[in-house]
């Protein structure tokens, strides 16, 4: 794809390129770059990719883990055979060991409660840190996150997913559903036929009505309900409320129309390694003409294993150490999803935004899960990378001092980075210091 706008000129040059000057709020909000304009700060991004088995973890002294073994810049301590596709970002990368998602038990939950913390303690599920960011950096966009997921042909825990759609939870700690295939996305960011204003408010108005049929007031009857039910009449309730908030949003942009498509429909086929790059792609112009400034991605696993040509199912895959044949295979993927990332970095790296500036220099990008290795749940996988945290300084592995460090610490500590103003999430207990200078 070559229709990113990256070259480095002035908002006068962007609005030349026409594809990109629909109704974008952003670049109708940026000042002017003539004599004595104000400096116009420039908007975090916070990115989430992530979900599946985690990477190879050997326990032989005589094979590589996919893990570095001794903290330290990586320009000095190397990078493992699986993280080698990464050597050209090494200094624009972090790598944080000794974390473990604590509200998090099940084995094979996969995903399920990463972003949010699952439950702990007494802390229940809640919303992700996703959109929590979405709340504050988010809500001048178009859309205040965009939630990406995959279809899998497997049920989510075979796909090392576990329940759930979704990296991303509500305020309930529910799974929200995501946009699943490239021809979904596509058609969520661009114009469509048929979204002019007027069709698009009759639209939301039909919706509306239906959820006027379908809304009653509960309160006469909840008091008749056993506590099973009214909790289930309240998340009925709540459903409905958020229902009716997006199309209240979504009314509230229908004047400002979606820009024009400048590329085809991706193909229905895409799967693998296409699927996943396509999707990255359309996020990156998204982020590119601040469509959003917060998303999730929960790559596809099964799909991804069966272009590597690896007929193993991805549970299957995870159990590496019962032969040399699944431990290459394992391997492999490893070095497949590191390749995808370090594009991904040359694609932010490669694109500027409309005022010509560097898009990863405003970018936080977080990968992991909660799985380090086939079903291990503690110190799980955390890379870093992204110029928009003024205070971390990437190149390192760092290995925390205290084993099993709260995952909602690393969460806080990004939001806080992402300029969201919050003293804790959910059961934090502090920032993570040694990642900040």
């Amino acid at each position: 794809m070559s229709t990113f706008v990256t070259d480095p000129q002035s908002r006068r040059a962007v609005l030349r390129k026409g594809a990109y000057c629909l109704a974008l709020p952003f670049l109708d909000s940026l000042a002017s770059r003539t004599a004595g304009a104000a400096t116009v700060s420039v908007p975090k991004r916070l990115l989430f990719l992530g979900g599946g088995y985690g990477f190879t973890h050997h326990h032989s002294g005589d094979k590589e883990s996919f893990f570095p073994t001794r903290a330290g810049r990586f320009a000095d301590i190397g990078l493992s055979q699986g993280m080698k596709p990464m050597e050209r970002h090494q200094d624009d990368l972090t790598m944080v060991s000794n974390l473990t998602n604590l509200g998090v038990n099940n084995p094979h939950g996969g995903s399920w409660g990463y972003l949010n913390g699952g439950d702990y303690r007494e802390h229940e599920a809640a919303a992700s840190c996703d959109q929590i960011a979405a709340r504050t950096i988010g809500k001048d966009t178009r859309f205040t996150s965009l939630v990406l997921t995959a279809r899998e042909p497997i049920p989510g825990q075979g796909a090392g997913h576990g329940a759930g759609f979704s990296l991303s939870a509500d305020d309930r700690g529910s799974s929200l559903p995501g946009i699943p295939t490239p021809q979904q996305l596509y058609r969520t960011l661009f114009a469509q036929p048929g979204d002019s204003p007027q069709q698009t408010l009759d639209r939301i108005g039909n919706q509306q009505s239906i959820l006027d049929l379908v809304s009653i007031d509960g309160g006469s009857i909840k008091r008749k309900l056993a506590k099973e039910d009214q909790v289930k009449l309240d998340e009925y309730f709540t459903s409905i409320r958020e229902i009716e908030q997006r199309l209240e949003r979504e009314g509230q942009w229908a004047n400002q129309p979606k820009m024009k498509a400048p590329f085809d429909e991706p193909s229905a086929a895409l799967s693998g390694e296409k699927e996943i790059k396509m999707m990255l792609d359309m996020l990156v112009l998204a982020l590119q003409t601040d469509m959003t400034r917060v998303a999730t991605y929960r790559l596809p696993v099964c799909s991804l294993i069966s272009s590597l040509g690896i007929s193993l199912s991805p549970h299957s895959l995870s159990h590496y150490g019962f032969d040399a044949e699944r431990s290459a295979a394992s391997e492999n993927r490893d070095r497949k999803l590191m390749e995808i990332f370090a594009w991904f970095i040359d694609r932010l790296k490669d694109t500027t935004d409309t005022e010509g500036r560097r898009l990863y220099d405003s970018c936080i990008v977080s990968y992991g899960g909660n799985l380090r290795a086939g079903h291990g749940l503690q110190n799980l996988p955390a890379l870093l990378t992204g110029g928009g945290a003024d205070r971390i300084q990437h190149g390192r592995h760092i290995v925390l001092p205290k084993e099993d460090t709260s995952l909602a610490n690393y969460w806080l500590t990004l939001l806080q980075q992402a300029g969201v103003d919050t003293p804790r999430f959910h059961y934090s207990d502090g920032e993570v210091s040694e990642l900040l200078t």
